[in-house]
């Protein structure tokens, strides 16, 4: 089984960026630990992270051609706008997990609403990195049938 995830913009600034909203973890620890709870769980994660909208969704294209069996995808302020990456994620016909460290309902009124909903599984937020293990349990039960 195969799992993307996709990190979005400035997730390569996590430990250093507001640590009250995303702790100290940094982008390398969220995802050792993604690969270790893969492996326990027979899944193969492979990371992406960009500043790049354009490259997220060229990304998000190679999954489609890749035959992925499932997407995570913490998109970071794109959820809350990005209708290229959207239609990206629509393109996709396997499990898409939304995730979030923080509590996007909790935080400025424009984070709590995702233009991605329509189109994933599920959301996951507010946990810190527990939110990416969880999500990485529910697309690989979403994908297995599990």
């Amino acid at each position: 089984m195969k799992v993307l995830m996709l990190h979005g913009i400035n997730h390569n600034m996590f430990g250093k960026r507001d640590p009250v909203q995303y702790g100290t973890i940094t982008l390398n620890e969220i995802d050792e630990k993604l690969h270790a709870l893969g492996r326990e769980l027979g899944a193969k994660v492979d990371s992406f992270q960009t500043n790049s909208e354009g490259e997220m969704c060229e990304r998000i294209h190679q999954a489609f051609f890749d035959g992925v069996d499932a997407v995570l995808i913490n998109a970071g302020a794109w959820t809350h706008y990005s209708y290229g990456i959207r239609d990206a994620l629509a393109i996709l016909t396997v499990p898409v997990i939304e995730v979030h460290m923080s509590n996007i309902h909790a935080r400025e009124a424009f984070r709590h609403h995702s233009v991605f909903a329509e189109v994933v599984n599920g959301q996951i937020s507010g946990l810190g990195v527990d939110s990416y293990l969880l999500a990485l349990r529910g697309a690989v039960a979403a994908a297995t049938g599990r």
